[in-house]
């Protein structure tokens, strides 16, 4: 089953300087897992190539089931130096849970999924 992450997860992004961070928050174990699995910093870097300069790096959270993700060279400059018209941390929360994932129907039968 094809989903955007904000239709299974909820996200928190911020920003500090010219980096930004996401973290993802499963609202199960066995979601948690597959995320683990199958949301790399590789794919993250791929969606928000046109954003993040630096790379990506992941930690994991599991008493949290999250998983978050820093974002280097991400703003611009960071607030105060950036031409962007809107380059804080948190618009790239936005943008980060319009990721698609393909997952297992079984994982996600219990879970309430939001309208895409």
């Amino acid at each position: 089953m094809r989903l955007f992450l904000y239709q299974i997860a909820q996200t928190r992004s911020g920003d500090k300087a010219n980096d930004s961070d996401v973290s993802l928050f499963a609202p199960n174990k066995k979601i948690y897992e597959f995320l683990k699995k199958n949301l790399t910093p590789d794919i993250v870097k791929s969606k928000l190539s046109s954003i993040v300069e630096g790379e990506v790096v992941r930690f994991e959270v599991p008493n949290l089931l999250a998983l978050k993700f820093l974002l280097t060279d991400a703003l611009g400059g960071g607030a105060s130096g950036s031409l962007r018209s809107d380059n804080l941390g948190k618009s790239i929360g936005g943008i980060f849970s319009t990721l698609e994932l393909d997952f297992p129907e079984e994982i996600v039968k219990d879970v309430k999924i939001r309208a895409a």
